[in-house]
């Protein structure tokens, strides 16, 4: 079926190659009361056409959705009309290959609530001048924060225990900590330390990343919008862009899984409603979805803006 537009710009060709206007509207099926109609949806749209190009300027790995999710902080707009103009602009976001989904046993203690279940692992770089990177993230599985980047150019396990004590001052012990089997992470000393602190150590099986999904899930978004984008003179400008990323992740970067919030608030309202209710949440069964947890805590309410996009 062709377009009303597409047949208004068939009939001035008809009439360009000297076709009156009474029988190329006939032939073609158009009104010719329709015939100079311009339409008002560019003007209205203009407002929201430019600031989804700033987005796009901004954020190269974002789709539209992501893009209405910060729209919806500044206007109250459909996501469909985000959608259309985000295609209309030819904002499309680069298109990844899709993984193999994994079909199998349910991931073991799997959290339902904040500071329960840590992941950690390491991902590297290298900056401008030779230097290496070597970068350890430390998420947690609930929020999706990402707690640390810990940026040098060798980490070893007092220096994980080093950090991991700075943030147990921050936000307390966690139930269990999940890694791969590197060094740093089974060596002596750090399995001491947790026995110490009462916190479990979870290594997944060799050779199966995906059981520490939630860290390399968040190395995919870290690489592809942090590292991959940035060029590093040095270490220190490395330190000082990475730390300022991952503020822009947990505080401004809309997350999916959590409704198109960012991590920082899910984690904000989740310690907030412990605290309030004096309650003790324990580590779900496996198999417990994030989303049956949302609803039994209603963390998945609806984004409140007061204004909206004309």
């Amino acid at each position: 079926m062709v377009s009303a537009p597409a047949r208004r710009e068939q009939v001035d060709f008809a009439v360009s190659r000297g076709v009156s206007v009474r029988r190329s509207c006939a032939l073609l099926e158009v009104s010719r009361s329709a015939l100079r109609y311009v339409s008002r949806m560019p003007a209205r749209d203009a407002e929201l056409a430019a600031e989804l190009q700033r987005i796009a300027a901004a954020h190269p790995r974002y789709g539209h959705r992501f893009a209405w999710a910060l729209v919806l902080r500044q206007w109250r707009v459909n996501r469909k009309r985000v959608r259309r103009v985000w295609r209309a602009l030819g904002l499309c976001a680069t298109r990844r290959k899709r993984r193999k989904l994994r079909t199998g046993q349910p991931r073991l203690l799997t959290p339902a609530g904040p500071n329960q279940v840590w992941a950690y692992d390491f991902v590297y770089d290298t900056c401008g001048n030779n230097q290496a990177l070597k970068c350890l993230s430390i998420v947690d599985e609930w929020t999706r924060e990402c707690l640390a980047i810990e940026v040098d150019g060798s980490i070893d396990a007092t220096r994980v225990i080093a950090v991991l004590e700075r943030l147990i001052a921050k936000y307390g012990t966690p139930a269990v900590l999940r890694s791969d089997n590197g060094p740093e992470f089974i060596a002596r000393a750090l399995r001491m330390w947790a026995l110490e602190k009462h916190s479990e150590i979870v290594t997944i099986a060799p050779g199966k990343p995906w059981q520490n999904g939630s860290v390399e899930s968040f190395h995919a978004t870290f690489r592809g919008e942090c590292l991959d984008r940035e060029w590093f003179a040095h270490r220190r400008e490395a330190k000082i862009v990475i730390e300022q990323w991952r503020w822009e992740y947990n505080t401004q970067r809309p997350h999916s899984s959590l409704g198109y919030r960012t991590p920082a608030e899910v984690g904000a309202e989740a310690r907030a409603a412990m605290t309030q209710e004096s309650r003790h949440v324990t580590i779900a069964s496996p198999g417990a979805s994030l989303e049956a947890v949302s609803e039994r805590t209603g963390l998945e309410e609806p984004i409140n803006t007061g204004a909206t996009l004309s």
